[in-house]
């Protein structure tokens, strides 16, 4: 299948609407050339209702970690946003609910399959930290503490939410240390990208 098959199929996918608070509405962002990955959990309130992934604090967050623009993060030939679930899951008790189970074996694992040209793959949270390393600790925290063993192909991150804040307070070498490597690696793919 084509990419921009299966990228209509993906956008006209209702699988999951019995189990969904709101209509299905798929929100990512992908192209065949992009660059690099960022897989996350599932779009927010926001996201669903705007389309956009990250268009929120957390976004804004993110793209300072990465040290890159608005326009530059929207790019999708730069940047993959792929979501363990492609829809909003709705609310639970402390946040959102996690992503529906179903949408990675439907349509994330053929999505990831088309985009070969990803040389970094960014994985924000315990969903997607646990599908794509598995058996590789048993929080987010233990992971991101151990990124250099991933690195280069793969970092894990904290997620960026406003709720994380007193987790990185408490971790400090994080935006000390893994950032600024972050985003010395962003600058070189994002350069080479612009030099082919």
């Amino acid at each position: 299948m084509t990419f921009s098959k299966l990228w209509q199929e993906i956008q006209g996918c209702t699988h999951c609407e019995a189990l969904l608070p709101l209509p299905p509405r798929p929100v990512l962002q992908a192209s065949a050339e992009s660059r690099i990955l960022i897989a996350a959990q599932a779009p927010g309130i926001r996201a669903h209702h705007s389309t956009t992934p990250f268009d929120d604090p957390s976004g804004d967050r993110l793209r300072a970690w990465l040290g890159v623009s608005r326009a530059t993060f929207y790019t999708p030939t730069n940047f993959a946003l792929v979501p363990m679930g492609f829809c909003y899951p709705g609310q639970g008790k402390t946040g959102d609910l996690p992503p529906r189970p179903e949408c990675a074996p439907l349509w994330r694992e053929p999505l990831l399959e088309q985009l070969q040209n990803v040389s970094l793959t960014l994985v924000i949270g315990q969903y997607a930290q646990a599908w794509h390393l598995p058996n590789s600790g048993k929080s987010v925290t233990e992971r991101v503490q151990r990124w250099r063993e991933f690195w280069p192909e793969i970092l894990p991150l904290p997620h960026p939410s406003g709720r994380n804040n007193r987790w990185l307070k408490r971790h400090p070498w994080f935006e000390q240390e893994v950032v600024p490597t972050l985003q010395e690696r962003i600058k070189t793919l994002l350069s080479a990208e612009s030099h082919q």
